[in-house]
């Protein structure tokens, strides 16, 4: 039998988890009942009003938050010549071609972001049944495939995300930690929400995102108030 938790059993007594709440309640709520053990990330799932087996309704960008993640990310970098200084130079942890592979294959270093040249993709096509299943094959449609190393790895190293949804058609992913102010939180929330509407299929049929639940690392889900948020 698995045992209940003090705090589960407080977050269930006291958190409506079928009723919508507008944003600002649910970033008030989620701070309150925030672990006192470390600080937790906040994270979104996004439900979208698309057919997942339908190529051309499948959604995938990035957008940049406003106020970053919280976190350090870290960022490896397929190029060549110059561009490994330059990547190097703006934040990359590592930077260069083949001699950086065995570091991806080592299970041990956790990387965030994958960047390469479009020079190099014949290196990186290589360790696609390792970065695929992870979520970080560099793609055009995440910018993450660039001769622009530059402004690619200043942008991910100051709050820039990748999304895309899953075979359900839910996007999954994170906008900060527990510890950022409301305000903060809120504006990644809006940006990331108003950034993946912009991506709205043209033959995506009725309503669009459907249901929007926000949550913490160890905390329950709260259902977000669509008309709160005018994300119909």
């Amino acid at each position: 039998m698995i045992k209940i938790t003090k705090k589960k059993k407080n977050l269930k007594n006291n958190i409506n988890i079928n009723k919508e709440y507008n944003i600002d309640e649910a970033i008030t709520i989620l701070k309150k009942y925030q672990t006192k053990k470390f600080i937790e990330s906040i994270d979104v799932a996004i439900n979208l009003g698309i057919n997942p087996k339908k190529t051309e309704q499948n959604i995938r960008g990035t957008t940049i938050l406003p106020h970053g993640l919280g976190k350090k990310i870290k960022i490896a970098v397929f190029t060549q010549g110059e561009n490994i200084n330059i990547a190097k130079k703006y934040g990359a942890d590592i930077a260069g071609g083949s001699e950086i592979i065995p570091i991806l294959k080592n299970k041990k270093h956790n990387f965030d972001v994958i960047i390469a040249s479009p020079d190099t993709m014949n290196i990186v096509s290589t360790l696609g049944p390792i970065l695929g299943p992870r979520g970080l094959m560099p793609n055009l449609k995440t910018e993450t495939i660039t001769n622009n190393i530059e402004e690619t790895v200043k942008n991910f190293k100051k709050g820039k995300i990748q999304y895309k949804n899953d075979k359900n058609g839910i996007i999954h992913t994170t906008i900060g930690k527990i510890n950022f102010s409301s305000k903060h939180i809120k504006e990644n929330f809006i940006q990331l929400i108003s950034e993946i509407k912009k991506n709205k299929p043209k033959n995506s049929k009725g309503t669009f995102i459907k249901k929007v639940v926000l949550s913490t690392t160890m905390g329950c889900g709260i259902i977000i108030e669509s008309n709160n948020i005018n994300i119909k």
